[in-house]
């Protein structure tokens, strides 16, 4: 595996959740591919889990892990080709990735969008120009459009909880104080449609995410008929996709509470986090036993462990 920034790029889900399950049983069996390589984790935006659960993924493996806070340790990287570098940009992309390249054998990058022009943000444009000018194997940290990591390790923990053959998942939106990216949604909607279990996106009308991450998904608008005989529900709130990046409304009563697990499965709760509490997510849901949204995190080292062994296999 030499680029891990989307379910396409994973020709066996299944397998590889199997394999992310066997390290978290064993996980220091590959100690030895990682021995004398390098992974640099690029970040353009915050993060916690990602960046933890990946460092320490890459040090299961025997890797040497750098961290580098780009938007507050480099230099403002020039995007554009062609850009007569006369104004506040001062190191090029171009450069910027090949010298990367040069450090290391791996390289994660996470890239939040703009929420401003979607065709951009689409076009993964900073994340496909590191894959081409940095010459090493890459794994998305999260784009402007997909969180690949997370949604491996969602996929570890319906595998995990799960109590039947074929779950129903419930991916519902939560309201929230701003506009936050498509990514965590079109990502665990992209995954979901892939793996084996039954799935449901519920949100209000004009919610609706770009139809190229939910085709086979049944989409309803109405919360409480999706939670029916739910296994699992994915809380995440997410900016509507037309018009673009746009709050349309608050929906407090979206907000999902115990008194709405009861027409569930007894269903697990699942949340990519940071989450704000009474918002998003109520205390209650969140203190309870049906929230797995720890579990879930802890699950993010396995994942990234699996698709980092898949890379050094390749670099061997």
């Amino acid at each position: 595996m030499k680029l891990f920034s989307s379910v396409h790029d994973v020709d066996d889900i299944n397998a590889l959740v199997k394999e992310a399950l066997t390290l978290k049983q064993h996980p220091f069996s590959n100690s030895h591919l990682g021995k004398n390589k390098t992974i640099a984790l690029v970040f353009m935006n915050p993060s916690l889990r990602t960046r933890i659960s990946t460092q320490k993924a890459a040090q299961n493996l025997g890797m040497n892990a750098m961290v580098l806070n780009i938007d507050k340790e480099g230099w403002a990287l020039e995007l554009q080709d062609g850009a007569v570098m006369n104004g506040t940009t001062v190191e090029h992309i171009r450069e910027a990735a090949a010298v990367m390249g040069e450090y290391a054998d791996i390289i994660g990058l996470r890239s939040f969008p703009g929420l401003v022009d979607r065709e951009l943000d689409y076009s993964e444009d900073i994340f496909n120009k590191f894959v081409k000018y940095c010459g090493v194997p890459v794994v998305s940290l999260e784009s402007a459009t997909r969180h690949p990591l997370q949604s491996l390790a969602d996929l570890v923990t319906i595998e995990e909880l799960k109590t039947k053959a074929r779950p129903k998942v419930v991916l519902t939106w939560a309201p929230h104080v701003k506009a936050l990216p498509q990514a965590v949604p079109n990502s665990f909607a992209e995954w979901m449609c892939r793996a084996d279990v039954d799935f449901t996106i519920a949100h209000p009308k004009g919610y609706e995410l770009n139809p190229e991450f939910t085709h086979g998904a049944t989409i309803v608008h109405d919360q409480e008929t999706a939670l029916q005989d739910a296994d699992f529900i994915y809380v995440k709130n997410w900016s509507a996709y037309e018009p673009y990046g746009k709050v349309l409304g608050n929906f407090e009563d979206w907000l999902l509470t115990n008194e709405r697990l009861k027409i569930t499965n007894d269903a697990k709760v699942m949340h990519c986090l940071p989450v704000r509490r009474n918002v998003e997510l109520s205390d209650e849901i969140l203190d309870g036993p049906n929230s797995a949204v720890v579990h879930e995190a802890g699950n993010r080292v396995w994942a990234a462990q699996a698709v980092l062994k898949r890379m050094l296999e390749e670099l061997d």
